[in-house]
């Protein structure tokens, strides 16, 4: 949901737990009732692995009146990855997808060399107060992949695995975590996990567990090392080291994270990609109208921003 103007996420107050190498405080925009936070990219933190970009919406009660209605706008360069915790949310894409995004299940959209999509609530429920909680993340492309064909892909809420112990529950998105998997395809090495811990619970993160790890906090403050971080934080750690996430009251995040990109990638507006050239070839590509459209949602559309 990249249509959302955040301002840039801004870097936070030095930690005094030596694990933590970045701690980054998301900036809020509001956008027609909808809180959005935007913890990724900034100038302090440009990705985690493979992550890009990251935004937390909501949660929030959306009125009919202010239904999300996202236009058809343009990727290329990266991977999508569509997680709620609750509402519903209707895809369409170039590809012919028609879809609606519930909760727990996980969408991916691969744009390749070029994808066009839109969001929006679902007509048939909007006479009523609209729930809208989720997290809408890109994952950049290596190399070789920035230009395969586009693609879509769901997976539902009950194809993911999920750990249980005592007061900790885990539900792995992306990526193989204490042992368990997820089908989901991914085009990089990728951790994406869902975790939720109960009053007094806690969480070891391996440090083989990914290249690059990070939590972001959802609900709930965590503690780490003694020191304690809201909910609203991103965290990024130190390469080598383990991890103990516990929470006194319980708490609800996500953690995030994978190989190193290998080279730069550059962003703007929808469009990631590792040469600035591919990106201005984009550009006017969708200025110009060269673009495939969205069947069933032809009539609008994102203009390409001026700046």
């Amino acid at each position: 949901m990249s249509f959302f103007p955040g301002n840039d996420p801004q870097p936070g107050d030095t930690t005094a737990v030596d694990s933590i190498e970045t701690l980054i405080i998301p900036r809020t925009s509001d956008v027609g009732g909808l809180q959005v936070r935007r913890a990724l990219p900034t100038a302090k933190r440009r990705l985690v692995g493979p992550f890009i970009f990251f935004d937390r919406m909501g949660p929030a009660i959306l009125r009919p009146t202010d239904a999300l209605d996202v236009r058809p706008h343009p990727h290329i360069g990266l991977s999508t990855v569509t997680y709620l915790f609750d509402g519903n949310i209707r895809h369409r894409d170039s590809l012919g997808t028609e879809m609606v995004i519930r909760p727990g299940d996980v969408n991916l959209m691969t744009a390749g060399r070029g994808i066009v999509h839109s969001e929006r609530s679902p007509e048939e429920l909007r006479t009523q107060p609209l729930p809208i909680s989720g997290l809408q993340t890109w994952l950049a492309l290596p190399d070789h992949l920035e230009e395969i064909d586009p693609t879509f892909a769901n997976t539902a809420a009950g194809e993911l695995p999920v750990l249980r112990e005592a007061g900790m529950e885990a539900r792995v998105v992306m990526g193989t975590f204490h042992g368990a998997g997820s089908r989901v395809k991914q085009h990089a090495e990728t951790l994406y996990i869902d975790i939720r811990l109960q009053p007094g619970g806690h969480i070891q993160i391996p440090a083989d567990a990914a290249e690059e790890r990070a939590i972001y906090t959802l609900d709930g403050s965590v503690e780490i090392s003694g020191e304690s971080f809201p909910a609203d934080r991103l965290l990024a750690f130190r390469a080598g080291d383990e991890i103990v996430v516990s929470a006194p009251q319980g708490a609800h995040f996500m953690l995030f994270g994978g190989a190193i990109m290998p080279s730069k990638r550059y962003v703007w507006w929808n469009f990631v990609s590792s040469s600035k050239e591919r990106i201005e070839q984009a550009k006017e590509e969708w200025r110009s109208g060269r673009f495939d459209i969205v069947p069933g949602d032809e009539e609008e559309f994102i203009p390409l921003p001026e700046n």
